[in-house]
């Protein structure tokens, strides 16, 4: 049988700025190609990078008009004739550059993962950005059992899952977050610290033997703090400043990897992490979904639910 391609209600923006530019249009979504899969879309997990590349503030940028939204969960529908690890009709949750937030899209099958019984779609549409840069970053410091790490925005979506990972591998993990947020990083073995003036000196009394390493999502505070502390350059990793600045690390998101987004869906199904949900927007919302996202303190994603 031949695919053809078919319409979807797609979130965009042709210009630079605020929620205000955000439009929903009917667009075509094409047939997947041999390699590819087409899936019905249940529900899209925004982050804070997708506010900055609409306002234009991001290092990173992409064409106009640009179809908004890096991570999704949904069902499979179709699928090019090379594809064998997915099923129609499978629930499968993986990030592509843009057009999550849309009933239907197209992505290669490198590119996502099967949904395991017990992970939630809203949860899973939060989990593959966010969670494999987290694992990236962590990975790539190659630290060891007993090491003692500042994560920043420790409650926020790649913060939490970062600081959990590193509790999970035996490492002391003391993040930031808003007051509203420490018990929670308490119920998962994180040391809650504010954020604000005075950190590098809360910091200290909390570590006075030193800090191994500094993973930042909040931006120049946690890493002025690092250096003040006199943490190596080389063990500072940062998603939120531009890293040249300040001669420390970029922390970015590699390739999506399915055997990591298998790990991680593994680890939330086990409650090893917990991810939750602030908020959950239909997709007619997607306005008030960013500005809620722009406020900040977050626990854990706001996601737009898609369809039922």
């Amino acid at each position: 049988m031949t695919l053809l391609p078919i319409p979807a209600r797609t979130v965009t923006y042709s210009e630079h700025g605020g929620p205000e530019v955000l439009r929903i249009e009917q667009l075509e979504v094409a047939a997947p190609a041999a390699d590819e899969v087409r899936v019905r879309v249940v529900a899209c997990g925004l982050n804070p990078v997708d506010a900055k590349l609409r306002a234009g503030r991001s290092r990173m940028q992409l064409p106009l008009p640009v179809r908004v939204g890096r991570e999704f969960s949904g069902t499979v529908e179709a699928m090019g004739a090379a594809v064998t690890e997915f099923a129609l009709g499978q629930q499968v949750f993986g990030s592509i550059p843009q057009g999550c937030a849309a009933e239907h899209l197209v992505a290669p099958a490198a590119v996502m993962a099967a949904v395991p019984n017990g992970l939630r779609l809203e949860q899973a549409a939060g989990l593959s950005l966010a969670g494999q840069t987290a694992w990236d970053a962590l990975e790539s410091q190659h630290l060891e059992h007993g090491a003692t790490i500042v994560v920043s925005a420790a409650a926020g979506g790649v913060g939490g899952i970062l600081a959990q990972l590193a509790v999970a591998r035996g490492m002391r993990v003391i993040g930031t977050a808003s007051p509203a947020n420490h018990d929670w990083l308490r119920s998962r073995r994180v040391e809650p610290v504010a954020y604000g003036e005075g950190l590098a000196a809360r910091l200290a009394a909390l570590a006075p033997e030193g800090i191994t390493a500094v993973f930042d999502q909040s931006g120049a505070e946690t890493i002025e703090a690092a250096l003040e502390l006199g943490v190596p350059v080389e063990r500072i990793n940062t998603i939120a400043a531009d890293a040249s600045v300040y001669g420390v690390r970029a922390g970015g998101r590699g390739p999506v990897h399915p055997p990591t987004l298998d790990a991680l869906a593994a680890l939330v199904v086990a409650g090893t992490i917990d991810l939750p949900i602030e908020a959950a927007y239909p997709l007619d919302e997607v306005r008030a979904a960013f500005e809620h996202l722009e406020r900040g303190h977050l626990r854990g994603k706001i996601v737009l639910s898609v369809a039922a």
